[in-house]
């Protein structure tokens, strides 16, 4: 194989318990992971090196010296391969959105690579790179949806099926930095997740705190004809509903003010 693609699956947290803050300045958490059907395009190809080339609506805003996607390469080839390849990141999930950009793009490159390069680890392997890029990556590497606790990367599997689930993202077009949301957390721990559609964001308030547009998102959504559970993912500012039909997603998708970022999808 001398090329190979592949999706870097936007994440959403379907809920979020934040239960404490650590010693290590990292925050144990509970939280169901799951991932839709579209997000990121990555390929890549053989060569001599190590290279990332970005584009895509959201490409100028990704930072050369803080791209996961090389990063996940050049630690990849450090675990004893001198492969190379040329990759090439099309970037149309917003920065620093709650929906795992970086890290979903960091485990696509390590399933990528791990293909093209014809290694043939093991998931474990990879979830255990993943583990050295951050907290998010291993359960992209999955991009399943699973229960994560502690720092997030103690995974378990859910016994759900929501697979084709119609969901609607939608974003203020606002970054919004992880340290900085979960500096605002008051906290308080609100007990812990159970039944996630019974469940909650965390980060959500002190999100909105710092992107006011949130609140405004998430009673539009909640609004929505067939919207049935109304969330924002992750550290913000992206906000979520999951739909009863496909048609009613799409409806609201034709609805958003042209002034947000929207996707209509699914879960995977």
């Amino acid at each position: 194989m001398s090329t190979a693609g592949g999706t870097a699956y936007a994440k959403i947290n379907l809920a979020l318990h934040v239960r404490e803050k650590l010693p290590d300045g990292y925050h144990r958490i509970e939280t169901i992971f799951a991932f839709c059907e579209d997000g990121d395009e990555l390929t890549a190809k053989k060569a001599d090196e190590v290279s990332v080339e970005v584009a895509g609506p959201f490409g100028a805003a990704v930072d050369e010296r803080d791209n996961l996607v090389l990063q996940a390469a050049e630690t990849f080839r450090r675990n004893r391969t001198e492969h190379g390849a040329s990759l090439h990141l099309r970037k149309l999930l917003p920065i620093a959105s709650g929906l795992g950009g970086g890290s979903a793009d960091a485990a696509a490159a390590l399933r990528l690579l791990n293909r093209l390069w014809g290694l043939d680890r093991p998931v474990e392997r990879l979830i255990s790179i993943g583990r050295q890029l951050g907290a998010d990556v291993p359960a992209c590497i999955l991009s399943q949806t699973v229960r994560g606790e502690g720092r997030g990367d103690d995974l378990r599997p859910v016994d759900e099926a929501l697979t084709g689930t119609p969901v609607l993202l939608v974003n203020p077009r606002v970054e919004l930095s992880t340290a900085d949301v979960f500096a605002r957390w008051d906290g308080v721990d609100r007990g812990k997740l159970t039944d996630w559609r019974h469940g909650r964001n965390d980060l959500q308030r002190p999100a909105a705190s710092l992107a006011p547009q949130i609140g405004g998102i998430l009673a539009w959504l909640s609004v929505q004809d067939g919207a049935d559970c109304v969330r924002m993912s992750g550290s913000g500012a992206t906000c979520f509903a999951l739909f009863k039909t496909e048609a009613k997603r799409d409806r609201a998708a034709m609805a958003v003010p042209r002034e947000w970022w929207r996707l209509a999808t699914r879960l995977r």
